[in-house]
């Protein structure tokens, strides 16, 4: 299940809103899709980045997949620990194997994102 508190991007990223900055990664759903994980090419700290756009790479034992960021904003930190366990994306997609922390420069961004009930029916229409 998808955590409540997170919003949804249809690219299956999520990001956790807390007050002007968004935590960015990908979902449980992404993660599985890709497999073991084994690379993450993490963006830039004071990068610009725009909804919509690729933030980062990541590299499966399967395939390479753009992570497109759910929000804008400005890089203010990176999970530098996914450059040496990229595999913890895998174990802990919500939690630990988040990608970036983004300032946002726009908080109505969130407004154009799925909720986790929404997101689940949209992976499930997906997977058929």
């Amino acid at each position: 299940m998808n955590p409540d508190d997170l919003r949804y991007h249809k690219e299956h990223t999520w990001v956790k809103v807390s007050g002007k900055s968004g935590i960015i990664g990908i979902t449980d759903y992404a993660q599985d899709a890709l497999g073991d994980i084994v690379y993450v090419d993490l963006p830039e700290v004071d990068a610009s980045v725009e909804a919509n756009s690729e933030i980062s790479e990541i590299e499966s034992t399967k395939a390479t997949s753009s992570v497109i960021s759910p929000v804008s904003g400005r890089v203010v930190r990176v999970n530098e620990e996914l450059s040496e366990s990229p595999e913890i994306i895998n174990e802990d997609p919500y939690g630990k194997g988040w990608i970036a922390v983004i300032e946002l420069e726009n908080p109505s961004d969130i407004d154009d994102l799925m909720d986790s009930s929404e997101y689940d029916k949209y992976v499930e229409e997906e997977s058929k």
